[in-house]
């Protein structure tokens, strides 16, 4: 392209790109140019300060830029011997396709705070690293890109999706504060399917009202979303089915009004949704079914407003707080290693028992060995005793009624003294009436000294003798007193022993 067909903005740019000067369109109205020596930013990458390129559909030719010049500069722009060419613009306006699918761009390129009138199209290319930071674009094509450095698209203001599927990106993706608001709302706004990220996806602020989707993705660092605020107009916010995040992933003091799908994921790190604003109400909020994290941070802020699945899923350390917890849960082949804080068993019970797929005995199992690795035995102890009187409402009316005759006599082999209890407090029954109404002998001249406290104890104990029940014979309403006390030491001894073969078959 001849210098002579361009425009005097156009010409500015031509001239700046042989040396990599930075050509800044931006005016006092539009906010400060600082930042033009790439300097200073908040998140580790060049300050530009101002606004974006949202007002650019009505920038003049002063500061307009054909996309046929940019491409033009960008695959055989001119070049001069001992510098480092690089196009680096802020505040224009380009007006046409940039249509770059399959180039090979050995310069870096940063368009910040510009407004594009056509998406840009980036499908396969190579970059070194591309900046479009506060920029306003339509759309984005980045599917199967190759960038060697960072892709900067903090502030954007997107007005269709993002796409980078496939995409290979060897440093950070920033969205920082980005705005994603697609033409279709029931669709994503970005889609970072199959991409692989070497460093963190840094996008605190981020506002979408489509899709984040990450499914099948690998990130070498962390996922920063924090701040967040996600209301897709469907009912999935963030999709990371089978994605791969080394490092952690973030979403503190988020609003997401859809729901998180984490199936299969992994996070080598810590998923933390601390104060953050989940709300789905009657439907699933967040499913990590078959997930591996690393930890799960689920505390402060308002209550989860839907329900939570966290089936097969394996998790080191749970943090969860019990105000959090939603009114319904799914934790069937739920594993974890670690319960945090330790919280009383009342607390943490409605864990468990607000399970959707009703008893699940496996979920009272892991709480009581998250309790007895804490050293708190006691608590362990009310989870199993828990467990069994939920378990007994699964049985038929007979097994009921025989778990609550356990239940009541020594709380299922947990509450071992109630047996003691029940027994002293018969044996003084039974001492005082046969004081009062002394049987008579069978056999007068054989019979021994008649003692009403070992008669109780004979009647009592049904293996233990003392001589005193074979040699006397109550009568009238002693007589059944008597039948009371044989069937109330049988019952206590059945379920003394019960109690103590299941404390013996648990350890």
């Amino acid at each position: 392209m001849e210098i002579n067909h361009l425009t005097p903005a156009e010409r500015r740019v031509w001239r700046a790109f042989p040396r990599g000067e930075t050509v800044d369109f931006r005016t006092a109205g539009d906010g400060s140019a600082g930042g033009a020596d790439g300097t200073g930013g908040a998140d580790g990458t060049e300050g530009e300060g101002g606004t974006g390129g949202e007002g650019g559909a009505a920038w003049g030719p002063e500061r307009t830029l054909r996309a046929s010049v940019v491409k033009a500069l960008l695959i055989s722009g001119p070049q001069v011997e001992g510098e480092v060419p690089a196009l680096r613009v802020c505040g224009a306006r380009v007006t046409g396709p940039l249509d770059l699918t399959h180039a090979v761009i050995d310069t870096p390129v940063r368009l910040s705070h510009c407004h594009f009138t056509d998406p840009p199209e980036f499908y396969g290319a190579q970059l070194r690293r591309l900046s479009l930071r506060g920029s306003s674009l339509p759309a984005l094509d980045l599917g199967s890109v190759r960038i060697e450095g960072v892709l900067q698209l903090s502030e954007c203001r997107m007005r269709g999706r993002i796409q980078l599927a496939g995409a290979q990106i060897a440093g950070a993706l920033f969205l920082a504060r980005a705005e994603l608001t697609t033409r279709d709302p029931t669709k994503a706004a970005i889609r970072l399917d199959g991409a692989t990220v070497g460093e963190d996806i840094w996008a605190p602020g981020v506002r979408a009202t489509g899709e984040i989707r990450l499914n099948g993705a690998t990130v070498n660092g962390s996922v920063n979303l924090s701040d967040a605020r996600l209301d897709p107009a469907e009912g999935l916010a963030l999709d990371a089915q089978k994605a791969t995040v080394e490092g952690d992933m973030l979403l503190k003091r988020a609003r997401i009004r859809g729901w998180i799908g984490l199936r299969g994921a992994r996070v080598t790190g810590r998923l933390d949704l601390s104060y953050v604003d989940l709300a789905k109400p009657g439907a699933a909020v967040l499913r990590a079914n078959n997930a591996t994290v690393g930890q799960l941070w689920l505390r402060k802020g308002p209550p989860v407003d839907g329900r939570i699945s966290l089936r097969h899923t394996q998790i080191d350390v749970l943090f969860l707080e019990p105000e959090k917890v939603p009114g319904t849960v799914y934790l069937e082949s739920l594993v974890y290693t670690s319960l945090i804080p330790n919280e009383p068993a009342a607390r943490r019970l409605p864990l468990v028992e607000r399970d959707g797929d009703g008893y699940v005995p496996y979920a009272y199992e892991q709480l009581t060995a998250a309790y007895r690795r804490n050293g708190d035995e006691d608590s362990a102890r009310r989870v199993q005793l828990a467990k069994q009187r939920r378990h007994r409402t699964t049985l038929a009316w007979y097994g009921r009624a025989w778990g609550h005759v356990q239940d009541a006599a020594v709380g299922y082999g947990f509450r071992p003294l109630r047996a003691c209890g029940w027994l002293l407090s018969l044996l003084v029954i039974g001492t005082v009436a046969f004081t009062v109404h002394r049987p008579r002998p069978l056999k007068p001249a054989e019979a021994p000294e008649f003692d009403p406290f070992f008669y109780t104890l004979d009647l009592l104990l049904p293996v233990i003798s003392f001589g005193q029940e074979p040699a006397f014979a109550p009568d009238g309403a002693f007589q059944k007193l008597s039948y009371v006390l044989v069937l109330a030491g049988w019952i206590l001894a059945s379920t003394v022993i019960a109690g103590v073969t299941r404390v013996v078959n648990r350890q």
